[in-house]
């Protein structure tokens, strides 16, 4: 019985010194997380500019939001950074891969040296590429008039601000690669063996059993990448320096129009409408890219 009590008051010594470690995370979860997230929806039904008391307003700013040009400019940017520059993004990733589970000497370099940009912070790399995509003296103009190309004027002109963005995307895909190569490499070699057997070429491995095998890893990129165009903001705020949202708005994305609204108008109200408008966006594209997984994501058991 002593021996019992004991256990006990030991389960409940630990208990409590595990709540006592996890309580700063616990507490930070909850004030600067779950507190906020609920906050916004009341004050998404609110007028509300942060000097003066939050006035209920009812649906009128979701009703705002659809009749307002700017949401459907914005939605419209942000939807380009989504299905045009994701599906480059990851199959630059996937490229880089293949070659980076390449049996070749100093392959630890070139693994090294294609991850490091993933490490710089946002800010500095678009500072970076503001420097590169200058159209007088960037060294990408320079390179392209040297070989007798155009050489467009990357950041002024609408036509190119949003492939500006792509490029400068394509120079933080080795992290994606990272997670392809460990996917590459857990492929047993049993099943290239097999296919070599049964006479197939490299485009059939690639086919029917990389691109399978990688359908996990391609499904988790996809989703986490729409998640990011979405919030896109470091890059097109750096890049449109004065003019918020560049040129004839072509960098006017929705993150950036909420930010604009909230931190420039002081309209917290409408922005909070606007942020759980993008949240609901986000989950019903996400949840339809979960339902289409069923027919081509495939798992080691099936």
């Amino acid at each position: 019985m002593a021996q019992k009590s004991l256990a006990m008051r030991r389960k409940r010594r630990d208990f409590w010194m595990g709540l006592a470690f996890a309580f700063p995370f616990i507490a930070g979860f909850l004030f600067l997380t779950v507190i906020p997230f609920f906050q916004s929806l009341y004050f998404s039904f609110t007028e509300y500019d942060i000097f003066t008391e939050a006035k209920w307003v009812g649906l009128d700013n979701y009703t705002r939001i659809f009749q307002d040009e700017n949401f459907y400019k914005a939605l419209s940017n942000t939807f380009f950074m989504a299905f045009i520059a994701v599906p480059v993004s990851i199959t630059v990733s996937l490229l880089i891969a293949l070659l980076l589970n390449m049996k070749v000497k100093g392959i630890a370099f070139y693994r090294t040296v294609y991850y490091l940009p993933t490490v710089i912070p946002g800010v500095a790399s678009s500072l970076l590429w503001l420097w590169i995509l200058n159209p007088e003296m960037g060294i990408l103009n320079t390179a392209l008039r040297a070989v007798g190309l155009p050489d467009p004027a990357w950041l002024s002109d609408p036509a190119f601000t949003k492939p500006s963005l792509i490029i400068m995307g394509l120079f933080g895909t080795g992290g994606g690669a990272l997670i392809y190569l460990a996917a590459l490499q857990g492929i047993p070699r049993e099943f290239y063996e097999a296919a070599s057997i049964d006479g197939a070429n490299a485009w059939h491995k690639f086919k029917c059993i990389v691109l399978p095998a990688l359908s996990p890893v391609t499904l988790f990129q996809l989703i986490m990448g729409l998640i990011g165009a979405f919030q896109i903001f470091t890059e097109a705020f750096i890049l449109s320096q004065d003019n918020l949202g560049g040129p004839d708005q072509s960098m006017l994305f929705y993150a950036v129009y909420l930010y604009n609204e909230a931190f420039v108008n002081l309209n917290m109200g409408y922005a909070s409408a606007l942020a759980w408008v993008l949240f609901v966006i986000v989950m019903l594209i996400t949840l339809v890219i979960f339902k289409s997984s069923l027919r081509w994501v495939y798992y080691g058991g099936e």
